[in-house]
Parts: C-alpha cells; sequence; structure tokens
C-alpha cells in the first residue's frame, strides 16, 4: 500500500506505570517494520501514571491506520485495563469550530495561520453570539452562523441558544472547538459533551485573576506581570487542565488600556499554540493536569 512520504501515525498511551512499557511498544512497532521520528515520554511519580507520545512513518508500515488500531489495542490492554490510548492519521485531516463575540485579535489571527497553512486544521465554522464578526468570518471563505443570545444583564434563559448552538457545532463533529473569547459561560452538560475537544483562551495567568475583567483585576493589584492561559473547558470557571501559557511585562505606568493591549498579542500567541498542540495530539490530560509533548 502506497502512502506519502510525508504522512504519518500518531500513537498517544497514558497508564500505570511499569517496567517494560517503552520496550513494549518499541518492539511492537519494530517488529511489523514501523519507523518512528518522534518519540516523547513522561514517568509522572506522584500519579503513578506513565505517558508516552510516538510517531510513525505510514509508508513504513504493511498495514493502514484501522488495522494499526486494532493491533495497538491489543498492545493497550496487556498495560492494563485503565490505559488511555489514541491513533490517529495525519492524512486525515483535523476539523475545528470556533466561537466568538465580538473581540476580533484571536479569531483573526486563527484566520489568518488557517489561510497561511500555518495550522493543521480544516475550519468549519464560525458561531457568534453577536453578528459584528460576520464580514470578517466570510472574506476568509469561512460559513459563519449566528446564535443571538439576551443581551447582558438581562434574566432571561439562555437554555434554547446554547441548544441551537450546540446543534450547530455537533453536526461539524469537530476535533477542536476553539472558545475564541466567546464570553459565554457554558453550562455544564456542554462542558461534558466537548470535554477534550472545548479550548479556552483566557485573558490572563491561571489561577490568578479568574472570571471577568482580568486585566481591570491585575491593575488594581498593580502586578508587574499580565499574561494569557489556554485551557480545556470543564465545569469549573476557568478551572480546566492547562495546555498553554505565557507572559509580557507591564509596569506601574500602564494603563489598564495598554495592558488589554499588550495582553492581546499574548493571547493569540497562547491560543495559537495550545490549539496546535492538541490538533497534533501532544497534549494528553489526567486528571485536571497536562503531559505536553512540545
Amino acid at each position: 500500500m502506497d502512502r506519502p512520504a510525508e504522512q504519518r501515525y500518531v500513537i498517544t498511551l497514558s497508564c500505570p506505570d511499569t517496567i517494560g512499557i517503552v520496550a513494549r511498544i518499541a518492539g511492537f512497532l519494530a517488529d511489523a517494520g514501523g519507523w518512528i521520528v518522534e518519540a516523547g515520554y513522561h514517568s509522572d511519580p506522584d500519579t503513578g501514571w506513565f505517558f508516552t507520545r510516538q510517531v510513525v512513518r505510514a509508508d513504513s508500515l504493511p498495514f493502514d491506520a484501522d488495522e494499526l488500531r486494532a493491533r495497538f489495542a491489543e498492545v493497550a490492554a496487556e498495560l492494563g485495563g485503565e490505559a488511555d490510548w489514541t491513533v490517529t492519521d495525519t492524512a486525515v485531516p483535523k476539523r475545528a469550530v470556533v466561537l466568538v463575540t465580538k473581540e476580533p485579535h484571536c479569531l483573526h489571527d486563527l484566520l489568518g495561520r488557517v489561510a497561511a497553512g500555518e495550522l493543521p486544521v480544516q475550519l468549519d465554522a464560525v458561531i457568534g453570539n453577536r453578528a459584528e464578526l460576520g464580514d470578517l468570518v466570510r472574506a476568509h471563505g469561512v460559513p459563519f452562523h449566528h446564535v443571538a443570545f439576551p443581551p447582558p444583564g438581562s434574566d432571561a434563559p439562555k437554555a434554547a441558544a446554547f441548544e441551537e448552538l450546540r446543534a450547530l457545532v455537533d453536526q461539524h463533529d469537530p476535533d477542536a472547538i476553539v472558545l475564541a473569547r466567546f464570553m459565554q459561560i457554558l453550562p455544564p452538560e456542554l462542558c461534558r459533551a466537548w470535554a477534550g475537544r472545548a479550548l479556552n483562551i483566557h485573558h490572563s495567568f491561571l489561577p490568578s485573576f479568574v472570571g471577568a475583567r482580568p486585566y481591570h483585576q491585575a491593575h488594581a493589584r498593580g502586578v508587574k506581570l499580565v499574561g494569557a492561559t489556554c485551557h480545556y473547558v470543564t465545569p469549573d470557571l476557568d478551572a480546566g487542565p492547562i495546555v498553554e501559557q505565557d507572559v509580557i511585562r507591564v509596569d506601574h505606568g500602564d494603563t489598564t488600556a495598554d495592558m488589554v493591549r499588550r495582553g492581546r498579542d499574548i493571547e493569540r500567541l497562547v491560543l495559537a499554540r495550545g490549539l496546535r498542540w492538541h490538533l497534533e495530539d501532544r497534549v494528553l490530560v489526567h486528571g485536571n493536569k497536562t503531559v505536553v509533548f512540545r
């Protein structure tokens, strides 16, 4: 079976740590003729768990990704019934849906990176709870959907809007749901349905300054660093497993507006990095922590 030389199969595994895991996986791949081009390992002494990510040249194996999954399932079973593993094929494009409100900076950055081929993703749709960013999205040839939510401060229920949102997202069955300054708190049932796929960019270096207006909170505290955090969405507000973070220095002369402007630069970079690592299967989640094979 001929495959392009650049095509890869990516194997991830997390399981209880024990002797011989690396040898078992390497032996399995070697016996099949697998050519490993990238390998990462982490043994966590605090939890007693082992994590690995292996990248194999697809053209080195005599079978396809489905057969690799079937065969690797037997290996994973030997390593413990609690093992969590995936096998993905880089020839199958990952898909994403982006959720926005009215802040354009993260969306604009993602659209530019996708257009330039810098992110390994097919952007299926952008969904906004306001209509302002529709023209920007459509200019990039991406479908835009507006879901009307009750205005800020309203006591009107949001259940119908979230049901519409869920239907629009789920019809694409995306590998990533990106909250690019969506500014709506997902209900617990959506957090659970999209667990491990919904990524949020929070404009603060978590766990400091959770919730709304973090730059205003930071300015009031006189901080010397502001940052951004890309994390998975969970029912606990701004407390999901962290994928990526970064900071930028500020000083006593900076206004809140200065902090917002500087912070936007960090938000763009942190979200793009976190999304890329998620799409490349570099992020393994265990409990409320992540192992990221950068």
